[in-house]
């Protein structure tokens, strides 16, 4: 899993205010496909870094971590930091191709178990791919009814 650099690739996922919540973490979400929830010159910039990744896979997930301060001091950041890494890695097949995540710790992320973290994530996970299962399926069924709706308006 690839991760989220830079402060434009979150403010992106943020901007779209899709999220899934659990008691210690909240998930944003994008897909980079979605091609209506970016401008072109974001949407450009995303395909240029999946054409030019190298590997032959153009669909990727990346990865970007939130842990403010109110979870610990330095070194609890850390842990959760590392214990969300590997809890994401794990559950990575959940998620459907081309997604953008932004796991954010709540306080209570601190003092969870590892146990009901990977519960959680594997929930969250998902709930997301169901989502945009969802999503895509009502889309594409709704566009044709309104596409059919307004040519007929116009006639």
């Amino acid at each position: 899993m690839e991760r989220l650099k830079s402060h434009s690739d979150f403010v992106t996922v943020f901007k779209r205010r899709r999220k899934v919540v659990a008691n210690d973490i909240v998930v944003h979400y994008l897909m980079r496909g979605d091609t209506a929830s970016l401008n072109r010159v974001e949407h450009a910039k995303s395909v240029e870094l999946a054409d030019d990744s190298g590997d032959g896979v153009a669909s990727s997930r990346r990865l970007g971590l939130a842990v403010s301060k109110a979870v610990g001091n330095a070194v609890m950041r850390n842990a959760v930091k590392r214990r969300f890494r590997v809890l994401a890695r794990t559950h990575e097949s959940k998620l459907p191709p081309d997604c953008d995540i932004v796991m954010r710790a709540k306080p209570s992320a601190a003092s969870a178990s590892y146990q009901a973290l990977d519960a959680q994530v594997s929930r969250l996970f998902h709930d997301i791919s169901a989502k945009v299962k969802a999503k895509s399926g009502t889309a594409s069924a709704t566009g044709a009814k309104t596409g059919n709706a307004s040519a007929g308006d116009r006639l």
